[in-house]
């Protein structure tokens, strides 16, 4: 599969869940391959599987390193191109600074059925309480203890024999499951063009005058009164032969349009028909969107598209 995102999963021992991902990335039809593991401990087992596997290995060793820990594996996601980090038994708190520069990127399998048990203990937890079923939550890892967004969840029944140790093995058969199929589901969804339309809406009508309305089939939004609004952002959906999904937006000219398109070929395209009518294109479904630099981009064709009154109060604002 073409251009799949580039995951390291952090570990801090025997990496069971790492190598369910690494197996579930071989499928040709996967939109992500491991390329990275690492973690605090230099010498946990996973590292060596992970090795034999043919992944690029890094033993980093928090102990030692203190506090330049999370600068060292920060370098190391940069000099490996990554998209997404996938914890899989990382056992370190994680400082709030580096979960903010990966907000949205990092991910993390927990042994219960989030909210339910935070934290350690989970399965001794739930059969203290009486349960009848455990089971595993992936979620998106924000600063809060296993408090982000729920991305997947999987139950499993707890037996009246079950000890805290029978039920954790049960649960790990269904984490190596879950965990893959899930940072599937999530990274395919920046494929999806309705996932897609709907984080460019979201930006498009932060904007002042904005509203919603489709163009020749397409979704846009527009700027200015209703009877004299006009187009700043249209969807393109793979029409007319070009592979991608992105989002039309006013340029300043050919000239321009040309100058991004050949030095940034993978972020820029020049539509059919819009093309000659200065619409470039942005590609949004690849792994590396920069969803700040599209923020900029619907601004400055919001402005070049807004009408006079809103522009001068906009220019106002940036002044003040």
């Amino acid at each position: 599969m073409a251009d799949r995102s580039r995951v390291a999963v952090l570990i801090s021992g025997r990496g069971s869940n790492m190598a369910a991902l690494i197996y579930a990335s071989r499928a040709e039809d996967c939109p992500y391959e491991v390329v990275l593991v690492t973690g605090d401990k230099p010498d946990a087992h996973g590292l060596e599987i992970a090795k034999a596997e043919g992944i690029q290995v890094e033993p980093l060793d928090a102990r030692a390193l203190g506090a330049a820990y999370w600068d060292r594996l920060q370098q190391r996601l940069d000099e490996t191109g990554i998209d997404l980090i996938a914890l899989a038994g990382f056992m370190r708190i994680i400082p709030a600074d580096f979960v903010a520069r990966w907000a949205g990127r990092i991910v993390n399998i927990h042994p219960s059925l989030l909210p339910k048990y935070k934290g350690l203990h989970t399965q001794q937890q739930a059969l203290d309480n009486g349960d009848t079923v455990s089971g595993a939550t992936v979620h998106l890892v924000t600063p809060g203890l296993d408090s982000g967004e729920i991305l997947g969840q999987v139950e499993v029944a707890i037996l009246p024999s079950d000890t805290a140790e029978t039920l954790e093995e049960r649960v790990l058969i269904a984490e190596h499951q879950l965990y893959p199929d899930t940072v599937i589901r999530f990274l395919n969804r920046t494929r999806d063009f309705d996932w897609i339309t709907g984080k460019v809406s979201e930006l498009a009508l932060k904007l002042p005058e904005t509203s919603f309305q489709t163009s020749h089939g397409s979704p846009g939004w527009k700027v200015g009164s209703k009877s004299g609004s006009k187009f700043f952002a249209i969807m393109w959906n793979r029409h007319h032969g070009e592979e991608n999904i992105g989002v039309l937006l006013k340029c300043s000219g050919q000239d321009e349009m040309a100058q991004l398109i050949e030095a940034e070929p993978e972020q820029y395209f020049r539509p059919a028909y819009y093309g000659p009518s200065d619409w470039i294109g942005i590609k949004l479904d690849r792994p590396r969107v920069d969803w700040d630099h599209v923020a900029g981009w619907l601004q400055r064709s919001w402005q070049a598209m807004a009408p006079p009154r809103l522009t001068k109060l906009m220019r106002a604002a940036d002044e003040f």
